[in-house]
């Protein structure tokens, strides 16, 4: 039985240059179970054989797109029986939105470490937090997705034009994030799109069940249940009812989304209505287009007329908040 396990994918970015101080300090540090994939689809038998060495805790290695990989496996594979154990994440990848969430900054090496420390303790239950996550249904047999930051219409056009186009020039990861959403303003300010710009937004439809649904073009499009959206936007825990779902949605224009800005910037998003900005909860979410895209922890789906995409809550999963 080992106390920690740790699946590193070494082709996540930050894995090139980290993954022989992993190696070094899990061969010094034998109650480490360290399982290594190749690619992504390699993590549903990295996970069953986790599962036989009982760990106490399941650290996640690589980037976001791993991540949602591994908690997928975790929570839909019956591994372990229906209970896996709480699940860390290292600050590792381009954009570590789970990572950051869950208070792991700076150096991977120091997050394992203090992982290590909070298990020898005996104080790991005492770090140990609930999230939900988020189940992407894109209907037929396949099984659900499971995630918990989703970027859709104009946002994930500049993610991808980011992860295609800018990612390739060797820049620094803030420096491409910057660049990005630089030429992304410039495009939606003067209305221009594609060739060296990231596309156009198209049109969708997004749902919430119960709540009713609103269309439009929109610039950025969230769905979360971490505490901060993006860029340090924080969620506001009032905002509302009926599901741990949070929903941002800014419609097409300068105007919209300079008004969701000021608000967060004040600390008031979420309090009041503002126009051309929809900031809502739900426990269902229907996301339908012409070709639009969404990602999930950096995976990427379509939306399409006459096949939405169906996303919902599921029950609280445990995960290890690092920070103190």
């Amino acid at each position: 039985m080992a106390s920690v396990a740790l699946l590193s994918n070494p082709r996540s970015t930050g894995n090139r240059a980290l993954l022989p101080r992993v190696r070094e300090y899990c061969a010094a540090h034998p109650d480490i179970f360290h399982y290594e994939v190749e690619n992504v689809d390699q993590i549903g038998e990295a996970i069953r054989t986790i599962a036989m060495v009982s760990p106490r805790i399941v650290v996640v290695n690589g980037g976001d797109g791993t991540v949602q990989a591994a908690l997928t496996e975790l929570y839909s594979g019956g591994h372990f029986g229906g209970s896996p154990p709480p699940v860390a994440v290292l600050p590792n990848g381009k954009t570590n939105l789970i990572a950051l969430d869950l208070g792991a900054v700076g150096d991977p090496i120091k997050a394992l470490q203090r992982v290590i420390e909070l298990v020898e303790s005996g104080r790991l239950e005492d770090h140990v937090i609930q999230r939900q996550l988020i189940s992407l249904d894109r209907g037929g047999e396949a099984r659900p997705v499971l995630g918990m930051f989703l970027g859709g219409a104009y946002l994930a056009d500049v993610m991808l034009y980011c992860r295609n186009r800018i990612y390739p020039l060797g820049l620094p990861n803030g420096v491409s994030h910057f660049l990005a959403a630089i030429l992304g303003l410039f495009a939606l300010l003067f209305g221009l799109g594609g060739g060296r710009l990231p596309p156009k937004p198209e049109a969708m439809t997004v749902s919430l069940i119960r709540q009713g649904e609103f269309k439009g073009k929109f610039s950025l499009l969230i769905v979360t249940t971490l505490e901060k959206l993006l860029l340090s936007i924080r969620t506001n825990d009032t905002a509302g009812q009926g599901g741990q779902m949070k929903l941002l949605a800014v419609e097409r224009g300068l105007g919209a989304l300079f008004r969701m800005l000021g608000a967060t910037w004040r600390g008031t998003l979420g309090q009041n209505q503002l126009n051309g900005v929809h900031f809502q909860q739900g426990d269902e979410i229907r996301i339908e287009g012409e070709r639009s895209n969404v990602i999930l922890d950096g995976e990427i789906f379509q939306a399409k007329h006459g096949m939405p995409i169906i996303l919902t809550s599921t029950q609280p999963v445990p995960f290890l908040r690092l920070a103190a």
